[in-house]
């Protein structure tokens, strides 16, 4: 069975088998070594000289802890799919006042708005995704961090299907704060999440009085400069991202992120003058801001999304359903990690087959 969900991606066998080694106590030589290599090479995939935090949790709890060290004050949170959504929920979670500028699912939110609302004055914090997982739109991070900044605020970005696979520079392009998780581009077990903090940020987080205790970022700050964890971490899938990094730094970035986008290219293909398109299939998000690691693909009535899924499922290709109000009407081709356009090529062929299957 081929595996193109918008994650949990495929994970290489050598990844898997890092994370049989024996345990190993976290307060020791061995793990220190551990953390300090991953976090590392991290850096190289932010593209950042700032530590890059690991914790044991999922990419929301690196949002959570985001929201907890941010400034206080109004939030403004950019909308534009259910993760995107998300954060604006976390931030109520965290007892913010919360303002949603919202636009409908397959666009992005246009900078204009997001200026106009900043101008105001009445926000201190903006979320935004880099790389919205519901519909495939790719967002503006720089821009986005440069607007926040310019009205007094910060922005946090959730990069979780971007970073890895889509261009992100966390240094040059100046960014606050910045979060993604394991299991997507960087094509490793799910359990693990990373965020880079700038220096500004960090210093002010230390100010805020409800930062928590497990995901707190000025705790993590402390215990990275040890190259460590604050508690007890998954000593298993630190195991499995050493391996998963070694991979990635061999590639390099620019490859990796070059792959990315023909992977990308080979679905526009399809669809706009190939098989897909001949079908009535086409892709939600509009030319320009689509994510070159997730495609959000619009299935005709007659042919049925979820006909469809099973369909393929059945011919060995499994995809990713809809989200939410899109799944009647959608699949979500996750081409992120370690896939290829040879791969992507063969599942389009099947998507081709079972929809022509449907259809006759």
């Amino acid at each position: 069975m081929s595996f193109f969900v918008p994650g949990p991606t495929e994970v290489r066998p050598e990844v898997l088998a890092a994370m049989t080694q024996p345990m190993i106590p976290h307060r020791s030589a061995a793990f220190e070594a551990l953390y300090a290599r991953c976090a590392a090479r991290l850096q190289t995939v932010f593209r950042t000289t700032r530590p890059v935090y690991i914790h044991t949790a999922s990419a929301t709890g690196m949002m959570e802890a985001g929201m907890r060290a941010a400034p206080a004050g109004r939030v403004l949170s950019l909308v534009n799919g259910a993760f995107s959504g998300r954060y604006a929920a976390i931030a109520r979670g965290c007892g913010r006042e919360v303002e949603e500028l919202s636009v409908p699912w397959g666009e992005a939110v246009p900078l204009e708005q997001v200026e106009d609302a900043l101008r105001t004055g009445r926000f201190a914090v903006v979320t935004g995704a880099h790389s919205e997982t519901t519909t495939g739109v790719l967002q503006d991070p720089q821009a986005i961090t440069a607007l926040a900044r310019r009205f007094g605020a910060v922005a946090l970005i959730d990069s979780v299907t971007g970073l890895g696979g889509a261009a992100l520079e966390t240094d040059a392009w100046s960014l606050d704060y910045v979060l993604s998780g394991s299991q997507k581009a960087i094509a490793a077990p799910p359990g693990l999440s990373f965020a880079v903090a700038s220096e500004a940020f960090l210093a002010q987080a230390a100010s805020q009085p409800a930062r928590g205790r497990y995901l707190d970022l000025i705790e993590l700050d402390t215990f990275a400069a040890q190259h460590n964890t604050p508690a007890t971490p998954a000593v298993s899938l630190f195991y499995a991202l050493d391996v998963a990094l070694d991979r990635i730094v061999a590639e390099t970035m620019e490859v990796r992120w070059a792959r990315h986008l023909a992977m990308q290219h080979v679905v526009e293909r399809w669809v706009e003058s190939g098989e897909g398109g001949a079908l009535g299939i086409g892709i939600l998000a509009p030319k320009g801001i689509r994510a070159p690691t997730v495609s959000v693909l619009t299935i005709p009535t007659g042919i049925g999304a979820e006909r469809l899924w099973a369909a393929v499922r059945d011919r060995g290709v499994t995809l990713g359903t809809g989200y939410g109000p899109l799944a009647p009407t959608t699949l979500r081709v996750g081409h992120m990690g370690e896939h290829t356009v040879q791969g992507v090529e063969h599942a389009l062929q099947v998507i081709t087959d079972a929809a022509r299957a449907l259809t006759s």
